[in-house]
């Protein structure tokens, strides 16, 4: 198995970067897994504590049972993703089984920031963009999908996605082995991106 691991910051492109290396992809035998399906449940907690929760911490995330998935995955077994409500702010009780594969892509902001997971990836990408565009495209996403208002979510940004940003994530990039300027509008670095996977899963796939 073939382990990528993508990361950026919020908003950078990063899910639109995998959207498009996937579509491109002849090769079934690719999955894909969020960072974002690990956060903790936070249903013990009162909605109006879940919305003061520092999403953009690295503590808020499960990378135990991550890590504990990857590792499954690469034994050759399958793996029961979990699923998150971002409005609700807990974590579903359905959860998503993802079989072997020869392609695994694990995306998130943390993930080449934190070394137990990082570990684990043959390539590692980082996906980067203007400030200002990820504060742009953060303001839509939340508006749309998870019922913000665009007050709260500038707030928030300035509170907690930025402060976490400088000091988590973008200390992060000097792990990538290939970075990724201008997110998912960068078509170049995406074909070169999927040819070098395309050529690993189509010689797997033999």
């Amino acid at each position: 198995m073939f382990i990528i691991g993508i990361a950026g910051g919020s908003g950078s492109g990063k899910t639109t970067v995998v959207n498009k290396l996937i579509g491109r992809l002849e090769s079934k035998s690719v999955a894909v897994i969020s960072q974002d399906a690990y956060y903790y449940d936070a249903a013990h907690l009162p909605l109006e504590e879940r919305r003061k929760i520092n999403f953009d911490h690295p503590d808020s995330i499960e990378f135990s049972l991550l890590t504990q998935h990857i590792e499954k995955l690469r034994q050759g077994q399958s793996a029961e993703i979990p699923t998150y409500s971002f409005v609700s702010c807990t974590r579903q009780e359905q959860t998503e089984a993802i079989e072997p594969c020869n392609v695994l892509i694990v995306e998130g902001i943390f993930v080449l920031a934190m070394a137990e997971v990082r570990k684990y990836f043959d390539l590692k990408v980082f996906v980067d963009a203007d400030d200002d565009d990820r504060l742009a495209r953060r303001i839509l996403r939340d508006i749309a999908e998870r019922g913000r208002t665009a007050e709260s979510v500038i707030s928030d940004y300035t509170n907690k996605v930025k402060p976490m940003h400088l000091q988590f994530i973008e200390p992060s990039k000097r792990f990538a082995d290939i970075i990724v300027p201008q997110g998912g509008h960068n078509e170049r670095a995406i074909d070169i991106l999927h040819q070098y996977i395309a050529n690993f899963a189509n010689e797997t796939d033999k």
